[in-house]
C-alpha cells in the first residue's frame, strides 16, 4: 500500500477509528506531516516493519491483521516483487524509472535495484504524503542519479511535467513505470484505466510497465477493504480480469498475470502458497516498439 498520490485521507468522517485522540502524543513528526490521521504511505511503512510510522497508522495494522494476520506478509511479498521486476526492468536495459505512489524510501527500493544493475540508472518517485518527501530527501540527499517530488498520481500531466521529472528524464526513450501496490487506492469513478492508458501513452514504445495489486478472491479482502476505505478514504479490490485490463496496449512478459511469489522467482516457491502470496497479482507489460 505505498502512498497514492490522488487520494486525501484527511477527509474523513470524525467518528473514524483511528483519529481519536491521544494516538499522536509523543510523536514528533517533520513540518506539515499530521500524525492525527493515518496514511497510506505511512500504514504500508509499518505494515512491512519499517520506522516512519506513527501510532495511528499502527493502528490501521492491527486492524487489518486481525481480519488475516497471514495478509501482513503481503507488503514484504509485494517489496519482493519490486525487486525482482525492477532488476529484470534494468537488466532488459530500461535505465531511467518512475516510481508512482512509491511510499517510503526503505531498504531495496527502486533506485537501490535498478542502481544495481546500472549505478546510472535515474529514479523519480512520486508520492503525495509529505512525510515521503521530508524522508526520501535526506535518505537520497547524496544520490545523483535519485530524485523525489510530492505531486498527485492521478494528474499524470502534471506528473510527467514537473521539472523534476521532465528535466531529469528523457521521456523519448523508454522508461520503466512503478505502479505496486496504489491501483488498488484508486476508485472506479477516477478512472484508473484510463489513469494507467494515460502514463502509457506518454511514454516511448519500448517502454515497460510492473504492476501489483490485491485481488477480490478471498472473503477477507471486503473486510480489508472496509478498513482501507474506513481509514484511509479508498480502497477497491478487483478481480483477475480487471486487474489484466491495466496492461491493455503492453506486451505480457511471462509468465503473464500471477500472485506475486510466482513471478519470476529466485528460488522455488514453496508450496502450497497461504494467503499472503496469493492476495496480490501482479505483472510486467511492454509497451511494443511499433506502438
Amino acid at each position: 500500500m505505498p502512498g497514492l498520490t490522488g487520494g486525501d485521507a484527511a477527509e474523513q468522517p470524525e467518528d473514524w477509528a483511528w483519529s481519536r485522540p491521544g494516538l499522536e502524543e509523543e510523536e514528533t513528526a517533520p513540518p506539515g506531516v499530521d500524525t492525527s490521521k493515518p496514511s497510506i504511505a505511512r500504514v504500508y511503512d509499518a505494515a512491512i516493519g519499517g520506522r516512519d510510522n506513527y501510532a495511528v497508522d499502527r493502528a490501521v495494522v492491527e486492524e487489518l491483521r486481525k481480519i488475516s494476520p497471514e495478509a501482513m506478509e503481503a507488503g514484504k511479498i509485494n517489496r519482493a516483487f519490486l525487486i525482482r521486476s525492477v532488476r529484470y526492468l534494468a537488466e532488459q536495459g530500461i535505465d531511467q524509472f518512475l516510481d508512482l505512489g512509491s511510499g517510503l524510501p526503505t531498504a531495496q527500493n527502486t533506485h537501490q535495484v535498478a542502481q544495481s544493475v546500472n549505478p546510472q540508472a535515474r529514479v523519480v518517485y512520486v508520492d503525495n504524503d509529505p512525510i515521503v518527501y521530508a524522508h526520501g530527501q535526506a535518505i537520497l540527499a547524496k544520490n545523483a542519479h535519485t530524485r523525489v517530488i510530492t505531486a498527485d498520481f492521478l494528474d499524470y500531466d502534471g506528473v510527467l511535467t514537473h521539472p523534476e521529472v521532465e528535466g531529469f528524464l528523457d521521456l523519448s526513450r523508454p522508461i520503466g513505470l512503478v505502479m505496486l501496490a496504489v491501483i488498488h487506492h484508486v476508485l472506479d469513478e477516477e478512472d484508473p484505466r484510463g489513469l494507467v492508458a494515460a502514463y502509457r501513452d506518454r511514454v516511448a514504445p519500448g517502454s515497460y510497465l510492473t504492476l501489483s495489486h490485491v485481488t477480490n478472491a478471498f472473503p477477507e479482502t471486503r473486510e480489508l477493504e472496509s478498513v482501507m476505505v474506513k481509514a484511509l478514504g479508498r480502497g477497491q479490490m478487483r478481480d483477475r480480469e480487471e486487474i489484466t485490463a491495466f496492461f491493455d496496449g503492453f506486451s505480457l512478459v511471462e509468465p503473464g498475470i500471477v500472485a506475486l511469489p510466482y513471478w519470476r522467482p529466485d528460488e522455488p516457491v514453496a508450496e502450497p502458497l497461504g494467503h499472503a502470496g496469493l492476495l496480490a497479482l501482479g505483472g510486467v507489460g511492454r509497451k511494443p516498439l511499433d506502438a
